[in-house]
């Protein structure tokens, strides 16, 4: 069935690939690119030149941009990200170039994936055109624990993906230090799904919240609720004495002052009861007006009161909190509202407390939701 004139378009699925500088993303890009399940995909980079794609090259299609030998479009980003997406969806709508279905942004010299993120989630027609499919980082399994310690930009990539690709595990003979590492991640970021380098394509770039044909697609794979929650009863455990137990690097983990990913957390809130929708809209316009900077990424699955039947698909980061999708049926007979969080020095307890507040919950010492919030009269966007 063709979409509709009055109809818009199912939304592309779109993945950010990240790592730090050395990590070998160019190295996985390059394989993917030869692999054909990304037949029909766009991928987004600085320059061809950077990452060697000469031997990939077919034809050029526009200034710009290239056919690959796997069926593949590549391009440049032609001083603005935002400009580059919607040239594509205009080349793609009148048909000057093949009808892509799914776009690849390779982030060589961003170091941060929060702006692509932004620059999506908050843009009025390409938050309808494209869906965030997920973020992918590379960590070096030779260097991530000196580059996690070193530079919190990678900290920070590794903390907002859905999916984190170990790269050079070869060279590392000793296995309890690349297990040192894949804990060290895990801890950091318990939803993501740890993949080695030569996982296939549909591994590393799909299986993120939206299929190809623009559906919700795994919704419990994507938020991961259950690992977030298991990771927070063994940090509650490891700070309440019992860490002894575990690992001898486990008490270098939760002392040394040196590491950027201290005061990097994640955790789920949960209600039981459905929320009304002005309650929803709510919280999350006061904690990103009065936290925003802090809010790494959210998402979430909520069930409203105005409609409890079909939950609401919450996707944000920092400022922008984008709710793009309703959808048609729960995904599983748990029908609680559940929100994933990944902070930047944000204690569990601020945000905990502003979400009993406007639900209702008692509890002590509950904050004052206007002194929050810098500008209380304004809560809507």
């Amino acid at each position: 069935m063709t979409d509709s004139p009055m109809t818009p378009p199912a939304p592309l699925p779109l993945t950010i690939l990240t790592g730090f500088l050395g990590s070998g993303k160019t190295t996985l890009l390059n394989r993917l690119l030869k692999d054909p399940a990304l037949q029909d995909s766009v991928v987004i980079i600085n320059e061809f030149g950077e990452i060697g794609l000469d031997h990939l090259l077919v034809e050029t299609v526009d200034e710009g941009m290239v056919l690959l030998s796997a069926g593949c479009l590549c391009c440049t980003v032609r001083g603005d990200l935002i400009a580059t997406l919607e040239d594509l969806l205009r080349k793609r709508d009148n048909g000057r170039i093949m009808p892509f279905k799914r776009v690849i942004i390779e982030t060589t010299g961003l170091a941060d994936p929060a702006p692509i993120l932004h620059a999506v989630l908050y843009h009025p027609y390409l938050s309808l055109r494209y869906a965030v499919e997920g973020v992918v980082t590379v960590v070096d399994a030779v260097n991530g624990a000196t580059t996690l310690d070193a530079h919190r930009e990678a900290v920070k990539q590794a903390a907002v993906a859905e999916r984190i690709v170990l790269s050079k595990t070869d060279l590392v003979a000793d296995e309890s230090r690349r297990s040192e590492l894949r804990e060290r991640l895990h801890q950091l970021n318990p939803g993501a799904t740890l993949l080695a380098a030569d996982a296939p394509a549909e591994a590393v770039i799909a299986g993120g919240l939206f299929d190809l044909e623009g559906r919700i697609a795994d919704v419990a794979e994507w938020l991961k609720t259950e690992a977030v929650e298991e990771a927070e009863r063994e940090s509650h455990a490891h700070q309440h004495g019992h860490h002894h137990h575990h690992h001898g690097h486990d008490h270098h983990h939760h002392h040394d002052v040196n590491r950027h990913d201290e005061k990097i957390r994640a955790f789920c809130l949960t209600s039981d009861q459905p929320i009304r929708q002005g309650t929803l809209d709510m919280f999350l316009d006061l904690l990103r007006s009065s936290q925003g900077a802090k809010l790494l990424r959210v998402k979430g699955l909520v069930a409203l009161a105005e409609d409890p039947e079909h939950p609401v698909v919450i996707h944000g980061v920092q400022h922008v909190i984008h709710v793009p999708a309703v959808l048609p049926r729960w995904p599983s007979e748990d029908r609680r509202s559940r929100i994933v969080f990944i902070v930047d020095d944000l204690e569990r307890d601020t945000v905990e407390k502003l979400w009993n507040a406007f639900l209702g919950k008692p509890a002590v010492d509950q904050p004052d939701a206007a002194a929050l919030s810098d500008n209380p009269l304004s809560l809507r966007r």
